[in-house]
């Protein structure tokens, strides 16, 4: 079933309605001060649309993980100020989730206010999807939108479990982020290069099958290639390898044979002595590591070998780093990366987590097409995975 046929904020009539909107306000707080406000910033173009259509907005989201419990730590309070500071106008807090302080707010409510409930996860029966819970969302609005990319590869009560009661639709988010993965995989700009890092095979087998069958080119680095490396019979040192996933590993690879799918591997890595950011490094061709020294990153000239398979793609999906990317010894394989697709003039998609903060951190972000707001949404999302908080949503 194609996702890209999901009702959007668009496809309601939103004024004088209560609209329910689960948010990703999962921000990073230091003692109760609110330290990176992305999140908000990228949840504002979807309320600023409803509050001009006159819609009576209720926002919701987590925080951190109370654990079912009222943690005044967790408390969304700094969000409702953050909030009330990029909208203009005030955003009441309720005191509670589903409680008599909600609904009194939301009864309250003019057309073109907001509020916003406590932290959904005070509720123990938020994480279950109890349908109690689903229920007593649903009381408190008449329509349901999901704006949150990030949970939605989770079932629980404010991400899916309400929309069995309302009618819903996606947020501006949430759309795009369908939009442009949904396209790349669906329907990709050929060549299509998939670019996978990160430490384990055993974390991204699923991405890995799933992009065999869709990609031209398929670039596999960091941690996860020695496993690869080992099962074609080199010795990998001391290297992280998943000595249980080498049968897989060689499947794997007969599979993108099978397919004409250039599955390209680093040929030579900077190895280091230990895993520390100062240990000695030296470069060293793959079929040469020595006994008792680690990959901590790609060479040079794979660096160049996965660089010219990057430029003159027409779509780039880059999930996971090349090597231990926050110690400078051992960025040089990230930050090519990064490079060879900020200049490739393809539809560039960075699937979040490490490989969206080294964009970032490297002044790419703005030559990306989309960086992904969700790290496991997004890479179950590669995976061809049905998305509980997308699944639930209103088809057009």
């Amino acid at each position: 079933m194609s996702v890209l046929n999901k009702k959007t904020i668009e496809d309601l009539d939103v004024a004088g309605k209560k609209v329910l909107v689960r948010c990703d306000f999962n921000v990073k707080m230091e003692n109760g001060v609110i330290t990176s406000d992305k999140r908000v910033v990228a949840s504002l173009p979807t309320i600023k649309y409803l509050l001009q259509h006159n819609a009576k907005v209720i926002l919701c989201s987590h925080l951190g993980r109370p654990k079912g419990q009222v943690n005044p730590e967790f408390s969304m309070a700094p969000v409702a100020e953050c909030l009330s500071k990029y909208l203009g106008i005030e955003v009441k807090l309720a005191k509670d989730v589903v409680g008599e302080s909600a609904h009194e707010l939301a009864a309250s409510l003019k057309d073109g206010e907001a509020m916003l409930l406590e932290n959904v996860r005070f509720e123990p029966g938020e994480t279950k999807n109890d349908p109690e819970l689903s229920k007593q969302f649903a009381s408190l609005a008449e329509l349901y939108v999901n704006d949150a990319f990030g949970s939605a590869h989770r079932a629980h009560s404010s991400t899916a479990g309400v929309a069995d009661y309302l009618p819903s639709a996606v947020g501006y988010l949430m759309q795009k982020e369908i939009d442009v993965m949904g396209k790349a995989l669906e329907n990709p700009v050929r060549p299509f290069v998939a670019i996978l890092g990160g430490a384990k095979v055993s974390d991204k087998i699923g991405v890995i099958e799933n992009l065999i069958e869709k990609c031209d080119t398929l670039i596999i680095g960091g941690g996860m290639a020695y496993t690869f490396m080992r099962a074609m019979g080199y010795s990998v040192g001391t290297s992280i390898c998943e000595e249980d996933k080498l049968d897989l590993a060689k499947e794997l690879m007969a599979k993108a044979k099978e397919k004409k799918v250039n599955f390209l591997l680093p040929v030579d890595n900077v190895i280091g002595r230990e895993y520390k950011p100062d240990t000695p490094f030296m470069q060293i061709f793959s079929d040469a590591i020595p006994d008792g020294w680690m990959g901590l990153d790609i060479g040079s000239t794979t660096q160049e070998l996965f660089s010219k398979s990057i430029i003159g793609a027409g779509t780039v999906i880059w999930n996971g780093p090349m090597g231990v990317s926050e110690w400078e010894n051992f960025a040089g394989g990230t930050i090519a990366v990064a490079k060879a697709v900020a200049d490739s003039g393809a539809i560039s998609i960075i699937g979040g987590g490490d490989s969206a903060a080294a964009v970032k951190k490297l002044g790419f972000a703005e030559k990306m097409t989309h960086i992904s707001t969700g790290g496991g949404a997004s890479l179950e999302f590669l995976e061809g995975k049905e998305l509980p908080g997308i699944a639930c949503i209103d088809n057009k």
